[in-house]
């Protein structure tokens, strides 16, 4: 088995526990090849060895034959592991050193359960859809796509003004501070917090979010992923931030957006153990109640 390890850093406290993966991985023979950042991390400040078989440090020059990317912190750092794989059909899992994670699910505690899980191949893939977005200036190269969320912000104290249409089909002018367009992977994070829907991962949908609409009855808006979203964008400063998860950039002088459905779909590794709605009930403590 070929695997790539991912991560950025991570708390000195975590440092047993990322000894315990390399430990499994070496007594099961796994090949394994790590982000060289990471490594540096790690022979630097954690004063941890792992006996690896290669590095990688840009999309290029990672293994495209692995089996299976493990990444490493939160789902921050899943995001950024995302343009390692893109279609190379390449699955992801997420081993959280931290607390709250929807992405990076598993816990510290079962990385033992986990690894065995996938060594026995007691495992789903499950497939989750990513925008595209599409402009003129080319705003993120290559990496023009997100799996939860592209959103536009003000830069300043000036609100930022968007007619978005679906399909060239007007649908709204927003007078807002941002608006964000969320897959349903995105649905528990940014979406959540301005009051947009929790989705399942198999929804077929987009949510169209306003962020401190100027218009109170302007609510989070639901549609098929397969609309194409075009987003028409002013402002009086004429400056506006973007972003594709974690990819931020700036803005200047009005522009257009469009953003659609991905060719590719993100693979995403589920153990038989969790699903979203235990993953819900965990992270969101829904049904937590004296009652209960």
């Amino acid at each position: 088995m070929k695997i790539l390890i991912y991560g950025k850093t991570f708390n000195l406290d975590f440092k047993t526990h990322i000894e315990e993966l390399f430990d499994i991985l070496k007594a099961h023979n796994v090949e394994y090849y790590i982000y060289k950042p990471f490594l540096q991390f790690m022979l630097e400040h954690a004063e941890c060895t792992p006996l690896h078989a290669g590095e990688f440090n840009t999309f290029e020059d990672t293994p495209h034959d692995a089996d299976l990317m493990i990444s490493i912190g939160g789902d921050g750092t899943f995001l950024a592991a995302v343009p390692f794989v893109r279609d190379f059909d390449i699955p992801i899992i997420g081993l959280n050193s931290g607390r709250l994670g929807f992405l990076a699910n598993i816990a510290k505690d079962e990385i033992t359960e986990a690894l065995q899980a996938i060594f026995d191949k007691n495992f789903e893939i499950e497939y989750r859809t990513l925008i595209k977005l599409e402009n003129d200036f080319h705003l993120f190269d290559e990496l023009n796509f997100a799996l939860n969320e592209v959103t536009l912000l003000k830069k300043d104290s000036s609100m930022i003004t968007v007619d978005a249409y679906l399909d060239n089909e007007y649908l709204n002018t927003y007078w807002t501070d941002g608006l964000i367009v969320s897959t349903p992977t995105g649905s528990t994070a940014y979406s959540l917090s301005v009051g947009g829907p929790i989705i399942t991962p198999d929804s077929e949908n987009f949510i169209i979010a306003p962020i401190a609409s100027h218009n109170l009855t302007v609510r989070p808006l639901v549609i098929p992923d397969t609309k194409k979203i075009t987003l028409k964008v002013r402002s009086r400063s004429n400056n506006y931030l973007i972003t594709a998860d974690n990819r931020t950039t700036l803005v200047k002088d009005s522009f257009v957006v469009h953003l659609c459905k991905a060719e590719f779909r993100l693979k995403m590794l589920k153990l038989s153990k969790s699903n979203f709605y235990s993953t819900i009930r965990n992270k969101l403590m829904w049904g937590v109640d004296k009652r209960n």
